[in-house]
């Protein structure tokens, strides 16, 4: 199984690889007011891949902490038990 991950990762890699040496021409991303901005086409993929990713998990803070709150206040109004919790008694009925 760790062989099959590590092939994986390998064969991602080298498309990706290979995808940066086939996209290396110049692109312009024409913004507002007249400004551009001219760079190597997969470097305007990968940031616009990785603001995509930045505004994704900014998005996703709100309810983190939001959810992060519930279980702290959850987990300080739930008393810890004095004595552990008595083992049930294993079934006489075995199988489904």
């Amino acid at each position: 199984m760790k062989y099959l991950l590590w092939l994986l990762k390998a064969a991602l890699f080298f498309t990706l690889f290979a995808f940066a040496l086939n996209n290396q021409q110049d692109a312009t991303v024409h913004f507002f007011f007249g400004t551009q901005w001219r760079a190597p086409m997969v470097l305007i993929v990968l940031s616009a891949f990785t603001i995509g990713v930045a505004v994704g998990v900014l998005g996703m803070v709100p309810r983190w902490w939001r959810q992060h709150r519930k279980a702290q206040a959850g987990a300080a109004a739930t008393p810890a038990p004095s004595s552990p919790a008595p083992a049930e008694e294993p079934s006489s009925i075995h199988g489904i």
